[in-house]
């Protein structure tokens, strides 16, 4: 599997993982093993988070990672998944209060915003179900241990 990714970090904030860590955690999603991807991942603080979660979502508030998936047009092969919005001081904030280290926080939304990406979703319980179990098992082959225990 081959992951093209652009990486644009507009946060200024250090504890970013590297191009290499984004791409070793996408990598290791059973479903691109056998295929090309490409994401593109914009880093942000937190007012560009809460204005792309309000511009989008409707929500009033920055939130850690936010989906876009690329829909291409009828015909078209492309193997653009779709671009994250990640925005670092959520991570940040996230990791210390739910104890757990930053890097594997990152590493936990960057697979979970990929797996929306991929049409994954947990609107329903059964969803969640699933998306968390396949969340869990990419985390496990990358030494992570489960981010919901």
């Amino acid at each position: 599997m081959t992951v093209s990714l652009f990486l644009r970090n507009d946060a200024s904030r250090a504890g970013v993982p590297t191009r290499k860590s984004f791409e070793a955690w996408i990598s290791a999603i059973p479903e691109l093993r056998r295929r090309k991807a490409e994401v593109n991942i914009l880093i942000v603080d937190a007012r560009e988070g809460r204005r792309f979660n309000r511009e989008f979502r409707h929500r009033d508030y920055a939130t850690n990672v936010l989906s876009f998936p690329f829909a291409p047009l009828l015909g078209q092969k492309s193997a653009l998944l779709g671009d994250l919005v990640i925005c670092a001081q959520i991570v940040a904030r996230e990791a210390v209060e739910q104890d757990k280290r930053a890097r594997d926080h990152w590493a936990h939304l960057t697979i979970h915003g990929v797996l929306h990406l991929l049409g994954h979703d947990h609107e329903t319980d059964a969803q969640a179900r699933r998306m968390e179990a396949l969340e869990i098992r990419t985390l496990a082959s990358l030494g992570i241990g489960d981010p919901y225990a």
